[in-house]
């Protein structure tokens, strides 16, 4: 049963004599600031007037144009006492308004309207002897929505297939044989008597001697996959037909053999293809699609590329073109379709390319691996991105969203990130697209969050995936940006290989919660096998190094995980014989946020060794070639210089600007000095109370503690530090190498190891002290606590400072989370609404989670534990931003079973050490 919307409805009671007029309406919005005397703008909405013989009516306010037409339509209709139609029409009823339909688009006024069909037909009266006026049968089949929503009525199969219109379009005017004469044989239509030479005039056709001829640059897509796609020239004449060029362009003798694509890329656009096929595929309606489909195969071969590009089956050589006529002018519309941009509209099939098109950074960006908030994200969201693919490739998702309400729990209770990785959701009612359960303001305030699944289907309803997470966030618009994001990532890990095994493809499907159909799968994706098996086209650049040099004084200022680092870039490609360099792509001002997966890594691998200030030379080896072209404003000359030289990638690089993580930049504005220099002058004041000579930190990343350690005047004689980042070691040796050296202090030894720190080297136990500050959280529990027994068991350190953030003082430092300024600022309970300091941290502990945490650990391994911290006070709600935990190894009990440990456990890789004995030994360990 067919149901026809209000405007539907309107249509096809009053034609073109329904006016439909849509209004901007602004309104101003509250802010929250009462009293602010600066009018805040809020969202544009729309009202639509329509105007009718017997009546006019207003609508509403709505968001989108669209709803304001239908709801006028709607109110039209109820003054006038008719329901819009629900029945779907009888066969005899479908052919009469089809056949009505045909009648007019031949009358004297469809030609004078702006339309583009009555383009075509404007342009065949100009074509010349025996095809003037002839208008072939695919152009009718294809620009005309209403036609082909006709068509679907009688044949579902037409949604799949549009040129299964053109059969019902020749049945349909061979009822009119009065008005059109037709040739089944030629697949052309025209009309029998001419038009009224008013008509003619009124709709300014071009007059012969004022002929103009315009060059239109055009791709051809050649069928077999062993040719490449090349440029070719439209040459078309003011007073012509284009498809009579296009049509010489594809060796055929006639327009009316030419077919024509849908469109590619958005709805309103003109880029198409045109192509030949066999007409026995259109005019045999007694066959089901399946055979026609292998009658063409009989009589053409299928192109892959140029189906793939336009979602339907493309025979033989096709012509990419962007030309035609739009609902904006009577003139011919034009523009070049390069190889440029045809190699663009293929990156844009598929999730990563979407997002390195919409950076403008196709050598550079990718697929972000995790959506954190909307200031740090770059280019287009997710959602918006996952709508984009499903629209180019004829599937719809379905967005569902569920309110949840946050447990509550007198227990102690971790705070688990939440993470791309994990996410779900039932139905209740519409809002913008998404379906919702409760009201986003009451759920917010009563402590609840957002779980989101998302459905993608065919254009026939078939089932294609679905993904159900089972995490819940704060706003619903992140667990629908989260959602996305996760089915993108799955995608376009698929795309970067389409030949993964199915076995593969299920595993990585169950592992974030995503289920599929496998055969509907294969079938909407089957032809990218074709377009991306070339060694995984879209296979991360960057792993081949083949120089860097980095340059400029060393400023001090570099980048961490999480940081936003702005660069200026120019990728060139670079002939290694003749050394001839061509650019392909530059940016003066590129942001994105470090360890998010944002950039290619060898982007980040030269970024993440540079200072702010420091320019970078590196090469690499190339990535797939159509990158490059999709990249490259000449890709003709580009294509010359790989098919015929050696060539690599050159990146110059320079950092202008690193913005610290948010946890830092919190921690700077509210706290004098910062929480960071806090710390390490509460690791100082131990380390002079213990009289402490060997210090060992535990995570050391870059060596802020280390390096900030030989400010003080201390006892210690010997450093050491141990991290799993070979960056972050490599930059810590840097300062501490060049500091040491020119320092007075007593240290003599000094080394940086590359390990885990759940892992036991027997060359750092005993030491006096251990460090590890703010770096437990960075890990899941299971880990933190697997690393409190390693080290209290082992490593045995007399002193143990352990320190993480209070996840209870979160609300002070998220002020603009507090949903009243009037809340008891002793209620515990604010604390669920906060967001996790920093992106990367899988836990935050309350007070209580920390102190049980450290208490049992010793307990456990016969040390005493303090309790303290810096920022804040522990005397006051919510206590300390960073709590610390300090252990103190007491006195061996004869019941205390040591474990034996090995002298000769040495999992610890050297990554460099120096002495004050001979400095010449300190080197930096390859």
């Amino acid at each position: 049963m067919t149901t026809f919307t209000p405007k539907a409805t309107v249509h096809k009671r009053f034609g073109s004599s329904a006016c439909y007029k849509v209004e901007e309406v602004h309104e101003s919005t509250q802010n929250g600031c009462p009293g602010l005397a600066i009018m805040q703008k809020g969202p544009c909405l729309y009202r639509c007037t329509l105007q009718l013989p017997e009546v006019t009516v207003v609508s509403g306010i709505f968001k989108k144009k669209k709803d304001a037409e239908q709801s006028a339509a709607e109110l039209a209709l109820e003054k006038l006492g008719i329901n819009p139609a629900t029945k779907s029409p009888s066969l005899q009823e479908a052919w009469d308004d089809l056949v009505a339909r045909v009648s007019f688009l031949f009358s004297d006024e469809f030609l004078s309207t702006l339309h583009p069909l009555s383009g075509h037909f404007r342009a065949a009266l100009q074509r010349e002897g025996d095809l003037s006026g002839q208008i072939p049968a695919s152009v009718i089949a294809i620009f005309d929505a209403t036609l082909c929503n006709m068509c679907k009525s009688l044949d579902p199969k037409v949604e799949s297939n549009p040129f299964l219109v053109i059969p019902y379009v020749v049945r349909a005017a061979a009822r009119l044989s009065e008005l059109i004469s037709t040739s089944e044989e030629e697949l052309w239509f025209r009309r029998r008597n001419p038009y009224a030479p008013e008509t003619v005039e009124s709709s300014s056709i071009q007059q012969l001697g004022s002929t103009e001829i315009f060059s239109v640059e055009a791709i051809k897509v050649p069928s077999s996959l062993e040719k490449t796609v090349e440029r070719v020239i439209l040459n078309v004449s003011s007073s012509g037909y284009f498809l009579d060029v296009i049509a010489k362009q594809l060796g055929l003798s006639k327009a009316s053999d030419v077919l024509i694509s849908r469109p590619i890329g958005k709805a309103s656009s003109e880029t198409r293809l045109y192509f030949a096929a066999p007409k026995q595929y259109l005019l045999d309606m007694s066959s089901d699609l399946l055979n026609a489909k292998e009658a063409c195969n009989s009589e053409g071969s299928l192109n892959a590329r140029a189906s793939y590009l336009s979602g339907q089956d493309i025979y033989g050589d096709a012509i990419l073109a962007s030309i035609g006529y739009t609902w904006r002018s009577k003139d011919l519309f034009y523009e070049d379709v390069t190889l440029q941009s045809y190699h663009r509209m293929v990156i844009g099939k598929t999730p990563g390319g979407i997002y390195k098109l919409s950076r403008g950074a196709i050598l550079a960006a990718e697929l972000p691996l995790a959506f954190t908030t909307n200031a740090k994200w770059k280019g287009s969201f997710p959602r918006e991105m996952l709508c984009t693919f499903c629209r180019q490739h004829r599937l719809e998702p379905v967005f569902s969203t569920q309110s949840t309400l946050e447990e509550s729990s007198e227990s102690p209770k971790s705070h688990k990130k939440l993470k791309v990785t994990d996410l779900p959701v039932k139905e209740a009612q519409y809002a913008n697209g998404c379906v919702v359960t409760a009201g986003v303001k009451d759920l917010v305030e009563s402590g609840g969050s957002f779980r989101c699944e998302v459905k993608i289907v065919s254009k026939f309803q078939d089932f294609i995936l679905e993904c159900s997470p089972k995490d819940s966030f704060k706003k619903q618009s992140d667990s629908i940006q989260n959602v996305s994001l996760k089915v993108l990532l799955w995608l376009n890990a698929y795309f970067r290989d389409p030949t993964v095994p199915l076995e593969r493809l299920n595993a990585s499907a169950d592992g974030l919660n995503i289920r599929f159909d496998p055969q509907n799968f294969i079938k909407v994706f089957m032809l990218c096998q074709h377009i991306h098996n070339v060694n995984a086209s879209y296979a991360l650049p960057g792993h081949e190094f083949r120089s860097l040099n980095i340059e400029g004084p060393d400023s001090g200022v570099t980048p961490s995980n999480g940081s936003l680092s702005s660069v200026s870039y120019s990728v060139s490609l670079v002939t290694e014989d003749e050394h001839k360099k061509e650019l392909l792509e530059s940016s003066d001002d590129f942001e994105f946020e470090i360890a998010s997966g944002a950039v290619i890594p060898h982007l980040e691998t030269v970024v993440m060794q540079m200072t702010v200030g420091q320019s970078a030379f590196s090469s690499m080896d190339l990535p797939h070639q159509e990158l490059i072209l999709a990249a490259a404003d000449d890709s003709a000359r580009m294509l010359s210089l790989l098919s015929s030289k050696t060539c690599f990638l050159e990146y110059t690089i320079t950092l202008l600007q690193v913005t610290e993580p948010l946890e830092d930049r919190m921690e700077q504005a509210l706290f004098s000095p910062p929480l960071s220099k806090q710390r390490v002058e509460y690791a100082v004041q131990s380390i002079k109370e213990s009289c402490a000579t060997t210090l060992v930190d535990f995570g050391c990343g870059s060596g802020s503690l280390l390096d900030s350690l030989l400010n003080y005047p201390t006892s210690l004689e010997k450093i050491a530090g141990v991290d799993i980042s070979q960056k972050s070691l490599t930059r810590a040796a840097k300062i501490l190498h060049s500091k040491l050296d020119a320092s007075m202090s007593a240290i003599n030894s000094a080394v940086l190891y590359d390990g885990s720190i759940t892992a036991f080297d027997s060359r750092l136990s005993g030491f006096d002290i251990g460090t590890c500050l703010e770096v437990i959280e960075h890990m899941e529990e299971d880990q933190a606590s697997e690393f409190g027994n390693v080290v209290l068991s082992l490593f045995r350190p007399r002193v143990l400072i352990v320190s993480t953030p209070n996840y209870e003082y979160n609300v002070i430092l998220q002020k603009s989370n507090l949903s009243s300024q009037e809340d008891d600022p002793e209620d515990k309970n604010q604390a669920q609404s906060c967001k996790f300091r920093n992106h990367d941290h899988k836990f935050e502990w309350t007070r209580e989670q920390f102190n049980c945490w450290a208490t049992e650990l010793a307990m456990r391994h016969n040390y005493s534990v303090e309790f303290s911290g810096v920022g804040g006070s522990g005397d006051t709600e919510p206590g300390f931003a960073s709590q610390i935990a300090v252990f103190r190894r007491g006195p061996v009990r004869q019941e205390d079973v040591l474990p034996e440990v090995s002298d000769m456990e040495h999992p610890y890789k050297v990554i460099w050490e120096w002495s004050s004995n001979n400095s010449s030994r300190s080197a930096l360990t390859n």
